[in-house]
């Protein structure tokens, strides 16, 4: 019951937390574009400006997330979230003071910065709350719940939006963000892994009277755990090497994430050139795929997830998310994306799919360094992301492009969801192993 609490907290914080940046999404759109190419409905600097920030701030996260996941395994999972979800406030409230031109290069810069912190650091350490609470027959059905409370906000915070004005959106979005990092603080109950026993009784100030008498002792623990926060390169490849499961799903991490991030940087700019879509109009597409999204997690992946295993949720998800861009990239009517994202409800398996597989790969004590490993291998992907489909995106889009295939961009966004989905066909269920037991994804 107590851990029923616990994760009913979570849920509360992350779907407060999901409304509020997820509300703004419709609108960024239209307020980039205001303030950069005013009276335009295709502009080549606003596609380059946020393909530039995207790989900015995976730069930022592709460090950031083993950190994070590293720190929270050390510290609590609660401490460390308290940082991302407080910065995350800065921005929103910039453009809810103001959307001049000024003011967007303000937001823009700060939410680069902040960004390469908060990025994904709320889902990272959310999945390892739940990890943490939850048995590993179970994990799957709780991450596509989890997955699914984001995807509920996501609609809430759509809706939202359909029928505030951009300065209301802001507003009310700064508002609920400042609700949602004091309900985490006040609410959500701290978790922290029981590393041998150490790290709980330290806490509980059990060890007071061992302090004392083993002073030398304790300063050789501290030097080990300081030397433990932080992560490198070769400890992220020591967390690969130690599973043949974890290598595969990194590598489906990452193609999936390029696939994503190709389309964060793309859609909503072929979309306006296209077919001329306004703020309304993107949150009416963002809306149908959150409550397919919401439906599916929320309703179908706890009914099927006990008798399906992760591998096939993962390949189902994916192969659907191939299929959808392709019919995409040759929409021939302002109809069709809208058809291809209500089709979407087997999309949103993959994540919390391959969340569920990496879990299952590492210790108790270990999950937030696992889940920050994956994070990482997902944030060098949204580094190349941009780099690869926003300069795509603005040639097909423009009179210069070479042949005319303005969704070229996005057939290759599929493209990249295919070699993921290539990829998961190849991930065999292997038992977690004692190796993986004993070692953390970031420990030498």
């Amino acid at each position: 019951m107590e851990k029923i609490t616990a994760l009913s907290h979570l849920f509360v914080t992350v779907s407060l937390w999901g409304f509020a940046n997820m509300m703004v999404i419709p609108a960024i759109t239209d307020v980039m574009m205001t303030a950069l190419c005013p009276h335009q409905d295709a502009c080549s600097l606003a596609i380059y400006l946020s393909g530039f920030q995207q790989a900015i701030v995976g730069l930022g996260t592709l460090v950031m997330m083993p950190l994070i996941g590293n720190l929270s395994d050390q510290y609590g999972r609660k401490a460390v979230l308290t940082l991302p979800m407080t910065l995350s406030i800065i921005p929103l409230a910039i453009l809810a003071y103001s959307r001049t031109t000024s003011f967007f290069y303000a937001y823009y810069v700060l939410r680069t910065l902040t960004a390469m912190l908060c990025e994904g650091s709320v889902n990272c350490l959310a999945l390892a709350y739940v990890a943490d609470n939850i048995s590993e027959r179970q994990r799957a059905s709780a991450f596509g719940i989890l997955t699914g409370v984001l995807s509920a906000s996501f609609v809430c915070g759509t809706l939202a939006a359909r029928f505030l004005s951009p300065t209301s959106t802001f507003q009310v979005a700064t508002f609920v963000s400042m609700l949602a990092a004091v309900y985490m603080r006040v609410f959500l109950k701290e978790n922290i892994p029981d590393n041998d026993g150490l790290t709980q009784r330290m806490i509980k100030g059990e060890m007071a009277d061992d302090v004392n008498q083993n002073e030398s002792n304790n300063i050789s623990l501290k030097k080990t755990a300081v030397g433990k926060k932080i992560p490198s390169l070769g400890d992220l490849i020591f967390m690969l090497k130690s599973s043949v499961t974890l290598t595969q799903a990194a590598v489906v991490a990452f193609f999936s994430s390029l696939s994503e991030g190709g389309l964060q940087a793309s859609f909503l700019y072929f979309l306006k050139a296209r077919f001329h879509f306004n703020k309304d109009q993107f949150a009416d597409l963002m809306l149908i795929g959150g409550v397919a999204g919401a439906v599916s997690q929320l309703l179908f992946m706890p009914l099927i997830a006990p008798f399906i295993d992760e591998r096939k949720l993962l390949s189902l998800g994916l192969f659907s998310a191939c299929v959808n861009m392709f019919v995409c990239s040759i929409s021939w009517s302002a109809w069709v994306p809208y058809a291809t994202t209500a089709c979407s409800v087997f999309v949103v398996f993959a994540t919390p799919a391959l969340r569920s597989i990496t879990s299952k790969q590492v210790g108790a004590n270990e999950q937030g360094k696992a889940q920050g490993c994956i994070s990482g291998i997902s944030s060098f992907a949204n580094i190349l992301s941009p780099l690869i489909f926003s300069p795509l995106t603005a040639l097909f889009l423009s009179e210069r492009a070479p042949f005319n295939f303005p969704g070229f961009s996005l057939m290759g966004i599929g493209l990249a969801s295919m070699f993921a989905f290539i990829q998961s066909l190849a991930i065999r269920d292997v038992p977690r192993t004692s190796k993986s037991q004993n070692h953390g994804c970031l420990e030498p």
